[in-house]
């Protein structure tokens, strides 16, 4: 059942740029939010966040709470987003969904929330953490519905289980259908949850140039009507259960995007985009075989593929072709349409989303797809990863050249962990005719001497004294190493230091990333299973375990 009465409009204003933008404009924004009520909108979506940074939480809301007051309208707005410098920080506490709930009803001044999202899922926190406490606001009747935003599928359905979501919010457009492809859009239909498409025209940056596309400006020459409203319709016809949030910063534009709401699409307008709602094709068994290797980056799939090469199968790979996933799924089809029949790919494959190109080219010919993912811990695919580095440049790259990397071996740890956040393990009601899981095994070692690697900060004290048995530690007749964030080892046989900025890791340097003692053991002929990491703590344990060395505790 929709969200919304039989009456209201299914388009309302996306109200995030009346406060985000650099030249944002009170008296226009107060001119566009009357001008939505005017044409009928009662849909007004915010966030407590919506401001220029930390110092404007609340600006948004603020707003639309002296706007909106005595109005028929909806209110809906987000917490769990932190806005330190102008960033966007998720923050998925119990703690601080409360305090941002809090706060956003007093800066609406008594207009009340009538449906209240998570931003979006913080990594930091166990999402079902956030999902409880979400709950908590609805039982508390701080807020009348409750929904999440920006969620994998996976994470909407544990929602559900915990909570009665009613809405969840999501970026969907003609432009952008990774909510589609994610399997989202077709599970909150599935479940009658209303979906909130944010960005329903692309989005601020992709917004101009794709409404000029050739489909979207033939279908509203045939109604009389603009692009924009032609776009917005396309998604409302899916379903009445969908809402569109376009953004507007003019009257003109809130005016033009609530009109959206009059058109009646013709079939054949966008059937294509209908018939994505569904899963994919069902698994075939026809002639040949599309394998899938899937897993974050260093996860072994490389020596994987190799398998299936050396048994005449085609190898597709975004690295060397170039270009998108999508792209990529589309040379496949196209070869397949020539009757070629064995392929692998092995991209990282984590999103449901960017495997359905594939499933969908692979079911159009009738050839099945084996599904190969490989799980490995995230220090042993950190450890891969410092390893390509190494082989192709002699050394561990500075964060400058890492953030201009374009190929496997300059990989950043930002880009690393922004896979590892969007993992979804496949399953078998993709499309997968075999789904297999493989897990990633180490060979070899690297060298044949054993070493003792010492954590340098650990040794000295705040002051630079040495601390409790650091002596005993520097001495030894076995090959030294230590290895340190800005220490005073000057003591050292060998020294390797990151001396790079705290805060989220920049490098793969930084202990407990593995470059300095990989880069260390393979220059010095380092036995790490035969070695002793000496140290203190978590991070430096983790360290020992991933090159399977022994760990010595550091006096306190």
């Amino acid at each position: 059942m929709s969200w919304l009465s039989p009456h209201e409009l299914r388009v309302g204003l996306g109200c995030m740029r009346l406060s985000t933008d650099a030249d944002r404009d009170d008296v226009r924004a107060e001119a566009t939010v009357n001008a939505a009520l005017a044409a009928g909108i009662t849909v007004f979506d915010t966030a407590h966040a919506y401001g220029h940074d930390e110092r404007e939480l609340g600006h948004n809301e603020a707003l639309l709470g002296r706007l909106l007051k005595g109005k028929s309208a909806r209110v809906v707005t987000k917490g769990g987003m932190r806005r330190p410098h102008g960033c966007w920080v998720p923050d998925g506490r119990a703690k601080a969904l409360r305090e941002d709930c809090e706060a956003s009803l007093r800066a609406l001044d008594g207009v009340p929330i009538d449906l209240y999202f998570v931003h979006a899922p913080d990594p930091k926190v166990p999402w079902a953490t956030t999902v409880r406490a979400l709950a908590e606001l609805l039982e508390q009747k701080l807020v009348r519905r409750i929904g999440v935003s920006n969620v994998s599928r996976d994470q909407l359905d544990e929602a559900c289980a915990l909570a009665p979501i009613a809405a969840v919010q999501q970026g969907f457009s003609l432009f952008d259908d990774t909510a589609l492809r994610s399997g989202v859009v077709g599970r909150c239909l599935e479940r009658g949850l209303t979906l909130i498409a944010h960005s329903p025209l692309g989005g601020v940056k992709k917004a101009a140039q794709a409404l000029k596309a050739a489909g979207v400006q033939a279908v509203a020459a045939r109604h009389g009507v603009s692009a924009a409203q032609v776009a917005l319709a396309a998604l409302l016809d899916l379903s009445p259960n969908v809402v569109v949030i376009p953004g507007a910063r003019r009257p003109e534009t809130a005016r033009d995007c609530a009109l959206a709401a009059k058109v009646k699409l013709v079939p054949g307008d966008f059937e294509a985009l209908r018939g994505k709602v569904g899963a994919p094709a069902p698994a075939v068994s026809g002639e040949g075989e599309v394998v899938m290797v899937m897993g974050v980056q260093g996860s072994g799939k490389t020596s994987a593929v190799e398998r299936w090469t050396s048994k005449g199968y085609a190898r597709l790979n975004r690295d060397d072709e170039g270009g998108t996933l999508r792209e990529l799924a589309q040379k496949l089809q196209s070869r397949l349409a020539k009757g070629e029949r064995r392929f692998v790919l092995d991209n990282t494959f984590v999103t449901r989303a960017s495997r359905r190109d594939v499933l969908e080219a692979a079911a159009k010919h009738g050839v099945p797809v084996r599904g190969i993912w490989i799980e490995i811990p995230t220090g042993q695919a950190q450890l891969n990863v410092v390893l390509r580095m190494l082989a192709a440049h002699r050394r561990l790259l500075e964060p400058d050249e890492l953030a201009r990397g374009r190929d496997p071996t300059m990989l950043s740890p930002n880009a690393y962990f922004r896979t590892v956040r969007q993992v979804e393990p496949p399953s078998a009601d993709e499309g997968f005719a075999t789904l297999e899981v493989e897990t990633f095994a180490r060979r070899g070692a690297f060298g044949s001497t054993p070493a003792r690697l010492v954590n340098g900060d650990a040794l000295f004290d705040a002051r630079g004294a040495p601390v409790k048995g650091a002596a005993e530690v520097l001495r030894g007749e076995v090959k030294l190493l230590v290895y340190a964030w800005k220490p005073d080892a000057s003591q050292a046989q060998a020294v390797r230091v990151c001396r790079h900025s705290a805060g989220p890791p920049v490098c793969w340097c930084r202990p407990p990333a593995p470059g300095l003692i990989a880069q260390f053991a393979l220059a010095h002929d380092v036995d790490l299973a035969k070695s002793v990491v000496v140290g203190r703590g978590a991070a430096h344990r983790t360290l020992a375990d991933v090159f399977g060395a022994r760990f010595e505790e550091l006096d306190k």
